[in-house]
């Protein structure tokens, strides 16, 4: 069949069911873009590639659908970078589309070129460059086809010289491969731990949400043993919320009440998870990795099956299956031992945990350090982080959308959401981007128009992405609402100064004449402050409403004092000790 180069990408596109593409225009793409209307595909753009590539994150996480990145080459490309890495950690399946310089002046240091291959070869699953006009749909399907296999990000490169030919080709199959289940041996040798296990905890990862049927299989593996279920980090909703068996998150700020279940287990089932060493860091003072304990790990990917945890048996195979074969094969008393006295320690745990979280107003000094006991002083009616989080759990629906950013407000409210299903809670994931919480909730919306969304972002984060305003305000963009937690200061590395640089706060501060809920007005967006519990909680109430009801975006600014939570990395950190001593009279002037 004749057809150009651009018709023959995107009828590989209609072919694989990708309806949206996010990115900023630019005439290495213009054209395919300029046929996206007429195949149905809605090209979104937005303020910064970087943005648009955590709305195709969202997007695709919150819908289990495929989205695209495409962009300029060269400048538009490499703004692409961070999103890329999350999407990989977040084992978000996207097509990146990277336009490149011409083949004709390639290597000659040209007008926006750059080696866009090199570039993300660290940060794709996989990633090919077109080398012929005719093997544009080839290339295009396969490199689809490995992202959804592989579950992450892949590029397709393709030369700008390759657009306007004509071709005559067939259209590539697809070829889908069934999820593997897990090896017999593996499989029966699990089942047998977990038989004769008297403390048998589940621990869920992404991989259960991304598995079809994936927290199902889970919960009738957990109620066949009458086990709690912890999650991992970031992953609050990889079990149902209100079930008695559910634990809570692992890791920093996350459920106690799951870092004491899990640390008396005999035997731990990781379903789904990388075990990643961030979400298994001590936590509140304790250290609740079962160190003794049989670990099964199940994991799609072999590479990461026992590389961070020694691990007595690994599975690998799809989440569901896996715990599907493993419940065939229990034995008839599995669980028996024990069961009633666990399934109330379970209930007294969660009860208690639940209690401590409910009376957690402030956060704690370290010894020597008062910083949270002046910011308390010098604003004493101003809500503290928890109190906030408290007031949106009461605004907040059910079945909502969240995302999260990276910081101190944001990782201080992790133990508070939970859901009921999966594909709700959009946090960035272990690279750690700031910028993401706003453009992944407006992903999620694009891809789920009926479901009430909510974003979540520190004032110091939310600052990357607030020119994101200026483009979500237009008639085609859907509405969402925008919490940010307003403190006037990065947290995190607040906190670190205070702990191990005696208070010097160097690149911490904000300004404070700046107004988000301002920004947000002059865009044509509802810009609110909340100053206090009953303030934010209707405020919360209201912007939800306006935005499923009325269509209207709402930022809301909630002011809160300067406490700060836990620091990120205790592990990592320490008080520098001095040796030579630096004096700024040893500067010395540069001649130009």
């Amino acid at each position: 069949m004749k057809m150009t180069t651009e018709e023959a990408f995107v009828k590989t596109l209609q072919m694989h069911g990708i309806q949206h593409a996010f990115g900023i225009i630019g005439s290495a793409m213009m054209p395919i873009s300029d046929i996206f209307p007429a195949a149905g595909i809605t090209f979104w753009d937005c303020a910064h590639e970087g943005s648009g590539g955590f709305m195709a994150d969202g997007y695709t996480r919150a819908t289990g659908k495929m989205s695209m990145m495409i962009a300029q080459n060269g400048p538009g490309i490499t703004n692409f970078v961070t999103a890329v890495k999350t999407a990989y950690w977040n084992h978000t399946p996207l097509l990146l589309v990277t336009p490149q310089a011409a083949n004709k002046t390639i290597g000659q240091g040209g007008f926006q070129e750059v080696e866009q291959m090199k570039l993300f070869e660290d940060m794709v699953a996989y990633q090919e460059e077109v080398r012929d006009p005719s093997r544009v749909a080839e290339v295009l399907n396969r490199v689809i086809m490995n992202a959804r296999r592989a579950s992450a990000p892949a590029q397709i490169n393709i030369p700008r010289d390759m657009w306007t030919q004509v071709i005559d080709i067939e259209l590539p199959a697809i070829v889908e491969f069934e999820r593997p289940s897990g090896g017999e041996q593996a499989v029966a040798q699990a089942a047998d731990l977990l038989s004769n296990a008297k403390n048998p905890v589940i621990l869920n990862g992404a991989g259960v949400v991304l598995s079809r049927g994936g927290i199902a299989a889970s919960k009738a593996l957990a109620e066949r043993l009458d086990a709690p279920v912890c999650v991992g980090y970031q992953h609050n909703d990889a079990f149902p919320g209100s079930h008695p068996l559910f634990a809570g998150p692992l890791g920093y700020n996350g459920s106690k009440a799951a870092m004491e279940l899990i640390k008396d287990a005999d035997v731990v089932l990781c379903l789904g998870t990388r075990l990643n060493p961030f979400s298994t860091l001590p936590g509140y003072g304790m250290e609740y990795w079962p160190t003794e304990a049989r670990i099964i790990q199940v994991d799609i990917n072999p590479d990461r099956i026992g590389l961070t945890k020694r691990v007595t048996v690994g599975i690998v195979g799809d989440a569901a299956k896996v715990a599907t074969g493993i419940l065939n094969q229990l034995s008839d008393s599995a669980g028996d031992e024990g069961r009633a006295a666990r399934k109330a320690r379970i209930a007294e745990t969660k009860s208690r945990w639940a209690q401590q979280l409910t009376e957690m107003t402030h956060e704690d000094d370290d010894p020597g350090t008062t910083w949270n006991q002046r910011a308390r002083a010098a604003k004493p009616e101003w809500m503290s982080p928890r109190m906030a989080w408290r007031a949106i759990q009461s605004a907040l629906p059910k079945e909502a959308i969240i995302s999260s950013d990276i910081g101190n407000n944001c990782a201080i409210g992790n133990a508070y959401p939970s859901f009921e299903e999966g594909r709700k809670y959009l946090a960035p994931g272990l690279f750690g981007p700031c910028g993401y919480g706003l453009p992944s909730i407006v992903g999620a919306k694009i891809g789920c128009p009926d479901v009430p969304v909510v974003g979540f972002a520190g004032d110091g984060a939310f600052g990357i992405a607030v020119n994101e305003l200026t483009a979500i305000g237009r008639g085609e963009w859907p509405a969402i609402t925008q919490v940010v937690f307003r403190n006037y200061q990065w947290g995190a590395e607040k906190r670190n100064s205070t702990l191990w640089f005696d208070d010097n706060f160097v690149g911490t501060e904000l300004d404070e004449q700046v107004s988000y809920a301002g920004i947000a007005r002059a865009c044509g967006l509802q810009g609110v402050v909340a100053r206090t519990m009953d303030e934010l909680t209707t405020a919360l109430a209201k912007a939800i409403e306006d935005q499923m009801k009325h269509g209207r975006t709402t930022l809301i600014e909630a002011m809160i004092n300067q406490e700060l939570g836990e620091p990120f990395r205790r592990d990592a950190m320490k008080k520098p000790v001095r040796v030579a001593g630096i004096d700024k009279a040893d500067m010395r002037e540069q001649q130009v």
